[in-house]
């Protein structure tokens, strides 16, 4: 199985982007994906993360009411819209995917991740 992730770049503040992560492989079995992020000098952080049943497990208070997660299981994608952008979302944003039906207490725990993207780089700066 092998990920994705497309659509970073640089904004202005207050701009959008839409990152997208394509899923592709044999016998599929990503039950629940996820966008992490990373900016300089600081740990990798869950934003947001979405079950095969489109139930949106949580977002990152950070994020919350400005990022959308969403996926098309029929084309074994899924994205992330990013509105109001802020230099604080500055950083590398990371698809992953896990075989397991993670929950609130377990998406931003990376090691229940079994695939992950290469990341797209987000810069949003005047």
């Amino acid at each position: 199985v092998q990920l994705q992730a497309s659509g970073g770049g640089l904004v202005q503040p207050g701009g959008s982007l839409r990152l997208s992560c394509v899923v592709s492989g044999e016998n599929l079995d990503h039950e629940t994906v996820t966008w992490f992020r990373q900016a300089p000098g600081k740990e990798r952080e869950g934003v947001s993360s979405i079950r095969r049943s489109y139930r949106v497990l949580r977002y990152s208070a950070s994020v919350k009411d400005r990022f959308t997660i969403t996926r098309d299981n029929a084309a074994n994608t899924f994205f992330l819209q990013m509105n109001n952008l802020k230099a604080e979302d500055t950083g590398v944003y990371y698809c992953a995917a896990s075989r397991f039906g993670l929950i609130q207490s377990t998406w931003t725990q990376t090691e229940q991740y079994h695939y992950w993207g290469q990341g797209t780089q987000v810069t949003v700066s005047s």
